[in-house]
């Protein structure tokens, strides 16, 4: 297989805190030698995560066998999924905001034989549903659970908790059409076709979808991860591996 050097749009601050937590974790476990250093290890599962790459071209880039490198990766992934927030974690954080965003996305996912708790009717595809809450600023404070595809947004945010911890906690929240009937303090559009609304409540869902538009750019953020656009491992890695990039985006941006 040819090799050849490639760039990776990561900062360097998510590369030093992956490699520092691997650090730690291999002295938590007395490991003594490894064919990567933790620095490489962490180089390998970031490239991997950012631009998909497969473990047999991987391990030819780092010159272990295709084993040793699926094995670091997962190792890497779920050490970040650890130390991702929690969802009281999350609402406590986002109290301290005038409000939150609240929205859904599908992951897509290889189509497999029993498809049908995957299918999403809305998006025509398979994947599997994730929920994003993000700050004022647009920026990624939780991710849930990855669930099946057919799951409404909805019943999504109720099956996490969500609905109920903002709630309790007082904490505002803009929310689409996908919530209706949500309750608790998420706030929803008017229903109803556009030219069938008042003038009052036509400006009330402009200036909605405004404030709401900015959680796109939360969605967005999981999405620049490019092995979470179309996932090709057992549905049941899913969680971790979006857990694994909050916890990244978050160290980096901090």
């Amino acid at each position: 297989m040819l090799v050849h050097p490639s760039g990776l749009d990561v900062s360097s601050s998510a590369l030093r805190f992956l490699s520092a937590r691997l650090r730690e974790h291999r002295r938590s476990l007395g490991t003594r030698w490894r064919r990567l250093s933790p620095g490489r290890q962490a180089l390998l599962a970031l490239a991997h995560l950012r631009n998909g790459h497969p473990y047999v071209q991987l391990a030819a880039g780092f010159g272990v066998g295709t084993t040793t490198a699926y094995r670091y990766v997962t190792e890497a992934v779920e050490v970040l999924a650890a130390l991702a927030p929690t969802l009281a974690e999350a609402v406590r954080a986002a109290s301290m905001k005038a409000f939150v965003l609240l929205d859904g996305t599908l992951l897509p996912i290889d189509r497999i034989a029993t498809g049908r708790p995957f299918y999403s009717g809305k998006h025509k595809k398979h994947g599997m549903n994730v929920q994003a809450i993000a700050d004022p600023s647009g920026r990624l404070v939780w991710a849930s659970p990855a669930l099946p595809g057919a799951v409404h947004d909805v019943r999504a945010a109720r099956e996490h908790g969500i609905i109920d911890a903002l709630a309790e906690a007082g904490v505002n929240c803009w929310a689409d059409k996908g919530y209706q009937g949500a309750g608790g303090t998420v706030r929803v559009p008017c229903r109803g076709r556009w030219e069938t609304l008042s003038t009052g409540q036509q400006a009330v869902n402009r200036s909605h979808a405004k404030i709401r538009a900015l959680v796109e750019q939360a969605v967005a953020t999981l999405k620049s991860w490019r092995l979470l656009r179309k996932l090709r491992c057992s549905t049941t890695r899913i969680t971790v591996l979006v857990q694994a990039v909050l916890c990244l985006h978050q160290a980096s941006s901090a």
